[in-house]
């Protein structure tokens, strides 16, 4: 019977000390511990699925706090049915979630729908602050970088083989991308 952690954060930049502290104050070995720096959108996590091959009959899987382990109610539930089926429990440092007792089971469930709801609810006021800053006239994305004023020169001498596009791009200054897709709209400004 063994006892293993899991450790996530969504990016590389973020840090993982907080966790690792939570667990090795648990006396978790470092080799027990698994780590993805990856989102937890989903399951499809290398240090995730390495935990769950490993895990047999007895063991117990610890978390620092079950957003760690999965970001959507149906994937923590998914994931700890996998666990229960293999007859592995679950514990959750944070919430105080212990899956070998029916008030861990059921607080489980109740804490992974109250997570699923604020990060829906934060998801929509995002989509909304973007609709209404749209409306206002914000734009998003990368600046759209206008031809420079020699692009219709530089064109018509590309066009007639007396400039290769290398030497195009630099005097325009254009990546070779936005060289062509300034080209195309050119052209089509062109025939209007």
């Amino acid at each position: 019977m063994a006892r293993y952690g899991y450790i996530r954060v969504s990016t590389a930049e973020q840090h993982t000390d907080r966790q690792i502290i939570a667990l090795s104050d648990l006396g978790l070995p470092s080799e027990n511990i698994y780590t993805d720096k990856l989102s937890g959108k989903n399951t499809a996590r290398p240090g995730l699925q390495k935990l769950l091959s490993k895990v047999k009959s007895g063991d117990t899987v610890i978390v620092e706090s079950f957003s760690r382990f999965s970001r959507s109610t149906r994937d923590l539930l998914d994931l700890v049915d996998k666990l229960t089926a293999k007859k592995v429990e679950f514990i959750s440092l944070k919430e105080s979630i212990d899956t070998s007792t029916p008030a861990g089971k059921l607080m489980l469930t109740v804490f992974a729908g109250l997570n699923e709801f604020e990060r829906e609810t934060t998801l929509q006021r995002q989509r909304e602050g973007i609709a209404a800053a749209r409306l206002r006239g914000i734009k998003f994305g990368r600046p759209v970088k206008s031809p420079p004023a020699n692009f219709a020169d530089v064109v018509k001498r590309w066009e007639s083989g007396k400039m290769r596009t290398k030497e195009a791009l630099e005097l325009t200054e254009l990546t070779e991308s936005t060289f062509y897709r300034r080209y195309r709209e050119y052209k089509s400004n062109k025939r209007k």
